[in-house]
């Protein structure tokens, strides 16, 4: 089996370097500085003490929220680097995810969330929903993956060739999503998601802004709401370069913090970045 699109030169040759442009980047050079909590004593997202007055849903154990609130926290609440420094800023983690960042600078900000996706995907073996486009706008399926076949590049189109043994083993997926986090970014994650309200935000919907250049995308790792339904939530992220994901704090409630609040048609300020109105998205499927 083979499928080939036609793409441009100019793309093939600059498709690395779109990617970067369009993946996160500080949008100032001297970032809010909030203190993080470094006596992290719970061992995963569903032990985040809900505030007083809110309430979390229970979902079924295919939903994604199900896979996220039983991620669990590494014990040392430092972010590190894919080259194993650490960040310069290390005040706007309240816990730290234990999954792998990889040795390359790959997992950054919508890569994480792809990973987060991908993963939950392919934990509850729903194999044919892990897709996601090349900002060349070809589509890298997992399972076409599984089966041998890889991405060759030659001259203007993109080839997918049949040139591995099949092996849906979960070494193979990580190495598929390396594949995803070298072609995709904000840019062409943009084609996998869609807007919705925030009234009707759930676990696992993304923060996601295309730049120019540069954007961004957080995970909405939990829900809770109140009596009369007003929701709030946390969220996750990775940054540039590649590091460790991580549970944000709240740079503006400290009271509230690690949780967020979030009136329709506001901005959303994080530690690192200000999404504008509108930015909750809810991946397609």
């Amino acid at each position: 089996m083979t499928s080939q699109k036609k793409i441009s030169n100019t793309l093939i040759i600059s498709l690395l370097q779109f990617v970067l442009l369009t993946s996160c980047e500080a949008q100032t050079d001297n970032p809010p500085h909030v203190e993080g909590d470094s006596a992290i004593t719970i061992s995963k997202v569903g032990d985040i003490p809900t505030p007083n007055g809110f309430e979390r849903f229970l979902y079924d154990s295919l939903h994604v929220a199900h896979y996220l609130q039983n991620l669990s926290f590494k014990e040392d609440n430092t972010v590190y680097l894919y080259n194993g420094e650490l960040k310069y800023n290390q005040r706007v983690q309240y816990a730290v995810l234990d999954i792998d960042v990889g040795t390359k600078d790959l997992q950054q900000c919508a890569d994480a969330t792809m990973r987060l996706r991908a993963e939950h995907l392919f934990k509850t073996k729903q194999f044919d929903k892990i897709a996601f486009h090349f900002t060349s706008g070809d589509l890298a399926k997992w399972t076409a993956y599984a089966d041998g076949y890889r991405a060759k590049i030659t001259g203007n189109s993109v080839n997918w060739i049949k040139t591995h043994q099949r092996d849906t083993s979960h070494a193979n997926f990580r190495k598929y999503m390396d594949l995803v986090f070298s072609y995709c970014g904000t840019q062409s994650m943009s084609k996998e998601v869609e807007k919705v309200a925030i009234a009707n935000i759930q676990p696992g919907d993304v923060f996601h802004v295309t730049g120019n250049p540069y954007g961004h995308a957080v995970t909405v790792m939990a829900v809770a709401k109140d009596s009369l339904g007003a929701p709030i939530f946390l969220l996750s992220q990775s940054y540039m370069p590649a590091q460790s994901i991580h549970i944000l704090v709240n740079p503006n409630d400290k009271n509230l913090s690690p949780w967020y609040r979030l009136e329709e048609g506001n901005s959303l300020t994080t530690p690192e970045w200000v999404f504008p109105p509108n930015s909750l998205k809810r991946w397609k499927d």
